[in-house]
């Protein structure tokens, strides 16, 4: 069968081009898998969760396997053909290093910075939560520069942990906090400057515009 992956059949504006399922499809025109988008109105039907238990998307299927979680989906496609994982098994480590990384020490960061400013905004302690936020965020913005020091990307060349971390470092506001670190900022472009993203966002783009305005059956968890 032709690989599957799940999205919001809707999004709120400010999500398009953000909804995780990006990640799977940037990581299918990288391989050049041919692959299908399944769409639901919500993630947090009985039906969806008795496969992805969080309520989240994308999902992933295969003839061998179904997953959940848009790193294992991306390091699943990545070893299905060559284009996003090294041919050595230290070079797939090392890449595989870079996905966690993205996931686990940079993601958290930048989606603290998200809810204080867009879905917790109108809390009273927002405000004066958001210094810390921030404060934490540049911490380790500078961490991840300082490793990438002149590097063209994370390790020889790109791979599936440039890809996830790419996506989180989007997630960023670009002109507020990552102008000030001209080393990812450039390495953020030179990544998304890919035809194989460039594809993967015109296709998520397309897929909101017609119904951009219109309203939400269900809007939770778009960024999921």
């Amino acid at each position: 069968m032709t690989p599957s992956i799940t999205t919001f059949r809707w999004v709120p504006p400010f999500a398009c081009g953000h909804v995780r399922d990006i990640r799977a499809r940037w990581a299918f025109e990288e391989t050049g898998i041919a692959y299908r988008v399944d769409l639901v109105d919500s993630a947090k039907t009985p039906e969806h969760r008795a496969f992805q238990p969080f309520g989240q998307v994308p999902t992933y299927r295969d003839d061998t396997v179904a997953l959940f979680e848009s790193g294992a989906i991306v390091l699943h496609i990545a070893r299905q053909a060559p284009g996003l994982l090294p041919p050595d098994p230290a070079g797939q480590a090392r890449a595989e290093q870079w996905v966690i990384a993205a996931l686990n020490s940079v993601e958290p960061f930048a989606n603290d910075l998200v809810m204080v400013d867009l879905f917790q905004a109108d809390e009273p302690w927002s405000a004066m939560r958001r210094p810390a936020v921030v404060e934490a965020l540049q911490t380790r913005l500078g961490d991840l520069a300082a490793a990438l020091a002149d590097k063209p990307f994370l390790d020889d060349a790109f791979s599936a942990g440039d890809l996830i971390m790419a996506c989180v470092l989007r997630i960023v506001p670009r002109d507020a906090i990552l102008s000030g670190y001209p080393t990812l900022l450039a390495y953020l472009d030179r990544c998304t400057v890919r035809p194989a993203f460039q594809k993967a966002l015109a296709d998520q783009l397309a897929l909101y515009a017609p119904a951009s305005d219109a309203p939400a059956p269900v809007a939770e968890g778009v960024l999921a």
